[in-house]
């Protein structure tokens, strides 16, 4: 195979935030004849120039199935794809690379806990506990299970802040709990959850804890063991990688136990008319075939992250949100919804009579993309009174400059519709 990308280094002085901006191609781009400034990076992260020409290396050079051939395109092509596997159990900080399933996202990753771990063991009476500001990947998968099971959800209540209020969690694991299920970080609010405390409650009760990591891989250092959680999911296209990928970590034990969720090739031993025989985990979860290129992209990002140091991206993503908050504070009639400390890089936002949709359009038309509406999370929307929010969501090759272009925008905008 051809070498390794060349990756950011990080040197004695720090990381060269200029340089790393230069590697994104798409943030070049102009929109509506401005500069883009892409304030939407909750919603998928720019892809650096080295993981779009590993996508492309692998169509050009190594394109085959994976784990089916003994010629030596497949043999590059399983390798790409298990050295993903292997990175991706080292950036989790995983005890073997068997705990890591390689997935389509976030989404397939929580439904297959729900399938295969979750609906064999739910009864009548039972409770999912979740919190209220869950992402819908993180809801909608446990009511499945539970209307087919006859269990229900239980939600554990937030301050006005965004805050979780811990101790209600906490009272909230009663006996007829059988599964919780957290966000690390809010996509809306920011909020960083105390994940390992809440891990260490459930674990007193034998309660699994699964935690949404989509918006915390790509912007905090990561170690599911010191978490002690049971599953981690996180997807790949907001880690700078291809979208179709991402992963379910797993503890080992907790893998085995699990019936396949999804069946065809791939996932099995043997198969006759009279029964089959299923590959040990993580392969018994991985029917059909992989998105062998998206995961040869996913391990280069992978390497561009680690690159760079997730300290030094949570610390670069922390000061501009610092540079950040004060100045649309000060807008007249702007509301932030999140305000607890320590938060990640978001901010969601509403100006005073003005629809959110309209407001994104109209800063869309002066070349800054932010999102707007539900963020996929109804029941929070729902519990702050609004159909929606605006949310610009940082990551570590924004600069201050965006910021204030940010803020100019909206400037522009109040006064058009003033």
């Amino acid at each position: 195979m051809n070498a390794s990308p060349k990756l950011v280094r990080v040197t004695e002085q720090g990381v060269d935030w200029a340089k790393v901006r230069a590697d994104f191609p798409t943030l070049k781009r102009t929109v509506h004849g401005k500069p883009l400034v892409y304030l939407d990076n909750a919603n998928t992260a720019q892809k650096p120039h080295q993981v779009i020409e590993a996508v492309d290396d692998f169509y050009r050079n190594h394109n085959a199935n994976v784990s089916r051939a003994v010629h030596q395109l497949g043999e590059e092509a399983t390798a790409l794809y298990e050295g993903a596997r292997d990175k991706l159990a080292a950036f989790l900080g995983a005890n073997h690379r068997d705990e890591i399933v390689l997935t389509s996202g976030t989404t397939m990753a929580t439904n297959l806990v729900a399938y295969s771990y979750l609906l064999p063991r739910l009864k009548p009476g039972d409770a999912v506990l979740v919190t209220a500001m869950e992402h819908h990947a993180d809801i909608v998968p446990w009511q499945l299970v539970c209307k087919l099971t006859g269990a229900h959800l239980k939600v554990a209540p937030i301050t006005e802040s965004g805050e979780l209020i811990v101790d209600e969690f906490v009272a909230a694991l009663t006996p007829e709990v059988k599964f919780a299920g957290v966000a690390h970080v809010s996509n809306v609010l920011g909020t960083v959850n105390p994940v390992k405390e809440l891990a260490r409650e459930c674990r007193k009760r034998g309660i699994p804890l699964l935690v949404d990591g989509s918006q915390a891989a790509p912007h905090l250092p990561l170690n599911v063991k010191a978490i002690g959680c049971d599953f981690y999911v996180v997807t790949g296209h907001k880690m700078c990688g291809p979208t179709g990928t991402g992963a379910l970590w797993a503890r080992r034990e907790l893998l085995e136990s699990m019936p396949p969720f999804f069946g065809g090739g791939e996932m099995i031993r043997t198969v006759s008319f009279e029964g089959t025989t299923f590959a040990d985990s993580p392969h018994r979860f991985e029917a059909g075939t992989p998105n062998t290129a998206g995961f040869a992209g996913l391990g280069v990002a992978i390497d561009y992250l680690s690159g760079i140091g997730m300290a030094n991206i949570a610390a670069r993503e922390h000061a501009l949100l610092a540079y950040a908050t004060p100045r649309l504070e000060a807008i007249p009639g702007l509301r932030i919804f999140g305000k607890v400390p320590d938060k990640a890089a978001v901010i969601s936002f509403l100006i005073d009579g003005v629809h959110a949709h309209d407001l994104a359009t109209l800063l869309d038309q002066e070349g800054v993309a932010v999102r707007s509406g539900h963020h996929c999370a109804h029941p929070l929307m729902q519990f702050y009174g609004v159909s929606g929010t605006c949310r610009a969501s940082l990551a570590f090759y924004n600069t201050e400059a965006e910021i204030d272009a940010l803020v100019t925008a909206i400037g522009r905008v109040r006064k058009l519709l003033a």
